[in-house]
């Protein structure tokens, strides 16, 4: 099933994240009527958990086996050469070598270590999240989904995404969060099993979809749920970043698939699904490429603005981007992938 519609949804939230991280110097944070969407926007990594949820749902739950060796040699072609590329490109940049911090995030399970989790390139910790889930994915589906009802899977995944919020939200008020830096917060925000709510609820998401769920015109739907995203972020103070906008996204990621309205058929342009193509590596290429969008304006002794700084980095982050996706994604997803 191909869903070009929610592709370009992948483009929006990575370049909503990379605002939230360089962008504080600018209109988007010091303008009242729009800086509440930038804020927060590393709800973001939230949003990618819950669509991830819900594609391996799409792309896996009706076929009648999962070839596991497979489904992980897929995984890996997925995300890992561009995750490698980033990691080396910012270590020639920062020209620092320690090697203990290397060893985890090669092995891409630095979010399981508080102290460590956003070491090297910091959106890194995000992708080793992910991995859990590549790899608990198949016995989910193989031995839960495939075997229990559909008032069964949903109750327990629902009762896990609650009690998750609800534990997140004590712990980050309670005499145990130390704040930002520490490893307290590394726990809270960064560690894998923190985050499986989300991914667990975009499996749900998916089989609501698969099971209920006929093409149509959804589009005031989006509009709607759109709006109600916007007020939440707006005027309420919950912590949303472990999964707590779950209750937004998971059921606007659904009517976005079954759209067959005028969202869809913009969403659909080519440009806006090759961007959402891309947005893995605007997303993972972010910090690397900060750094050398700064040491490149100061080899050549030019300081420009916040603003013009800003247009220089996403432009070069854009091209690099698209470069990589070019020649080093795509040519390595389909190597591993026939290897």
């Amino acid at each position: 099933m191909k869903l070009d519609q929610i592709t370009f949804t992948r483009f929006l939230a990575a370049i909503s994240i990379v605002i939230y991280h360089y962008g504080k110097e600018l209109f988007f944070y010091t303008n009242d009527d729009i800086s509440f969407l930038f804020k927060k926007a590393n709800i973001g990594v939230s949003y990618f958990y819950i669509l991830s949820g819900f594609i391996m749902v799409i792309v896996y739950g009706n076929k009648p086996k999962i070839k596991i060796l497979e489904y992980y040699k897929n995984r890996i072609a997925r995300v890992y050469p561009m995750y490698i590329v980033a990691l080396i490109l910012l270590l020639l940049l920062k020209k620092i070598f320690p090697l203990k911090t290397i060893f985890f995030n090669v092995l891409v399970i630095q979010a399981w270590i508080p102290g460590i989790a956003t070491s090297l390139n910091y959106p890194g910790w995000s992708i080793a999240v992910e991995v859990l889930f590549y790899l608990i994915f198949p016995f989910l589906l193989i031995y839960f989904y495939k075997k229990k009802s559909f008032i069964v899977i949903s109750t327990a995944i629902i009762s896990i995404w609650i009690l998750s919020q609800i534990f997140m939200n004590w712990f980050i008020q309670s005499d145990w969060y130390d704040g930002y830096p520490s490893k307290s917060h590394d726990f809270a925000y960064y560690f894998p099993l923190m985050h499986l709510n989300e991914f667990l609820l975009g499996n749900l998401s998916g089989l609501l979809f698969l099971r209920k769920f006929k093409p149509k015109n959804y589009d005031l739907h989006i509009i709607l749920i759109t709006i109600i995203f916007f007020l939440l972020l707006k005027f309420s103070t919950l912590e949303f970043h472990n999964g707590l906008m779950g209750i937004i996204f998971a059921p606007l990621i659904i009517v976005i698939s079954a759209n067959t309205g005028l969202i869809t058929k913009i969403f659909s342009k080519k440009i806006f699904v090759y961007l959402g193509e891309v947005s893995f590596a605007i997303y993972i290429l972010q910090y690397p490429i900060n750094i050398f969008t700064t040491k490149f304006l100061n080899f050549i002794s030019y300081k420009p603005s916040d603003l013009v700084f800003f247009g220089i980095y996403i432009t070069i982050l854009t091209i690099s981007s698209i470069m990589s996706f070019e020649l080093i994604e795509k040519p390595s997803r389909n190597y591993i992938k026939n290897f």
